[in-house]
C-alpha cells in the first residue's frame, strides 16, 4: 500500500498538481468516480450485475473504476493524513461490538418483511 501511495504522490508532484489535491476537491473526486462504479451497473437486474464481470469489455471498465475509487482514496488519505488500513481495521472492531453475531436460528433482520 506504501509502495502505491508514494507512486501517486510522485506521479501528481510530477505534474505539478498538488495545488488541487485538497481535500475537498478529492472527496469530490473519490465521489465521481465511485459514481462512475455505479453507473456500470444502474438498472441492471441482480443476474445481469453478477455476471458484468464476464464481458471483457464491462470487466475492464469496472477494473478501471475501482482502480480511480482507491486511487483516490488514497490520495483522500495522504492529503488528511488518514492510514486507510488502520481506520478500516477500527471501523470492523467497532462494527463487531455494533452488530454482534446473531444466536443460531435468531431472527437476522428484525422489523425487515
Amino acid at each position: 500500500m506504501e509502495g502505491l501511495r508514494q507512486r501517486l504522490v510522485e506521479f501528481a508532484a510530477a505534474r505539478r498538481w498538488e495545488p488541487y489535491h485538497t481535500p475537498k476537491n478529492l472527496a469530490a473526486a473519490l465521489s465521481v468516480e465511485a459514481g462512475e462504479l455505479l453507473e456500470i451497473f444502474q438498472w441492471l437486474t441482480p443476474e445481469q450485475a453478477a455476471a458484468v464481470m464476464s464481458d471483457p469489455e464491462r470487466a475492464h471498465r469496472v477494473r478501471d473504476e475501482v482502480a480511480d475509487v482507491l486511487a483516490y482514496l488514497v490520495q483522500f488519505c495522504t492529503a488528511v493524513g488518514v492510514d486507510p488500513l488502520e481506520a478500516l481495521a477500527a471501523k470492523i472492531e467497532r462494527n463487531e461490538h455494533r452488530f454482534p453475531v446473531p444466536d443460531e436460528g435468531a431472527d437476522v433482520n428484525p422489523g425487515v418483511g
